[in-house]
């Protein structure tokens, strides 16, 4: 088997919580708690659980826009926080993100083709002379027109501007791109459209995406294989057909069940979560699922389940599997 584009093992990110007059941690909010996934060169994994559970801090901190507490980041075998800022910033082209909010992301005083273009100058990728062409090619690639490249991000669509943001990220030519709830702001029919583009430019230039999202009716169409994160853990991964197909952990299921059905005659069974979800700062002992689940039993409020192989590369987090 060959070496994975990107391995994460055990990594945790945890915020501290400062209080009193001496500004001292009181405590930590556990963001990410253990965290461990592969991607291997063009293959799409995909992120998903609720708001608050934690995906987007594993994206940057991933990306070492934040820093981590503990574990380990591997891109092509080189660990990304051992590295030296300026080895890093070579390596920054080749690991690119999609934000959520495509126009907060822009700057709403600068055109178009200078945003785009502004990396390449800024890292030195091509000759200055030579900027215009590449990002006339990769706004053609991304469904743009040519005349666009003037224009100013308030005068484009939701969805154009989200085309924009991932012909920024193209640009540079990466090999990975983390892709952070990209199409959520976006109203459903433009959603498709979206996802079939990250579906062309990943067979066009073989590219791996690590796609985060809340919606699991999303990342079916796009993922080979799913985490399931809840209180900055992951519950449960497998491949999308294993997972779709025989979900384990309580939460993967009460997730599933609030896709819509596209007939109405097939109904399917509502699992209505108990309660929010606690805060990280102070996780529940034992499972941290357990103050929702509906089958916890006493084992489930004491121990931490192990996270283990059940079979076929299916790796569930549950007392009760």
């Amino acid at each position: 088997m060959s070496e994975p584009l990107l391995s994460v093992h055990d990594l945790k990110k945890y915020f501290p919580i400062k209080s009193g007059l001496l500004n001292r941690t009181v405590g930590h909010v556990k963001a990410v708690d253990g965290i461990s996934l592969e991607l291997g060169p063009g293959e799409t994994f995909g992120l998903v659980g609720e708001s608050g559970s934690g995906k987007s801090t594993v994206g940057r901190t991933i990306l070492r826009l934040t820093e981590k507490t503990a574990g380990e980041v591997k891109f092509k075998g080189i660990d990304l926080h051992k590295l030296p800022s300026d080895e890093l910033r070579k390596l920054r082209p080749k690991m690119q993100l999609i934000f959520q909010d495509p126009y907060s992301s822009l700057n709403p005083r600068v055109r178009v083709g200078e945003a785009i273009g502004e990396a390449l100058l800024d890292h030195g990728l091509v000759p200055k002379e030579e900027i215009r062409d590449r990002v006339l090619e990769v706004l053609e690639s991304c469904g743009l027109s040519s005349y666009h490249i003037d224009r100013f991000p308030h005068e484009f669509s939701g969805g154009q501007r989200q085309r924009i943001g991932i012909a920024r990220a193209l640009v540079l030519k990466p090999e990975l791109i983390i892709a952070d709830e990209p199409v959520s702001a976006l109203d459903v029919s433009i959603q498709a459209q979206i996802i079939n583009l990250f579906r062309k430019l990943q067979e066009t230039r073989d590219l791996s995406y690590l796609f985060i999202s809340h919606d699991l009716s999303v990342v079916e169409h796009l993922c080979n294989r799913i985490g399931v994160m809840y209180l900055g853990s992951m519950v449960e991964t497998a491949s999308r057909d294993e997972l779709f197909r025989n979900p384990l952990h309580p939460y993967t299921k009460a997730l599933l069940s609030a896709i819509p059905v596209p007939i109405p005659k097939l109904k399917r069974e509502r699992i209505l979560l108990k309660g929010d979800i606690p805060n990280p700062a102070n996780p529940p002992s034992g499972c941290k699922f357990h103050t929702r689940c509906p089958y916890a039993t006493a084992v489930c409020k004491e121990q931490v389940p192990a996270f283990r192989d059940v079979g076929g590369n299916h790796f569930v987090a549950c007392h009760l599997v």
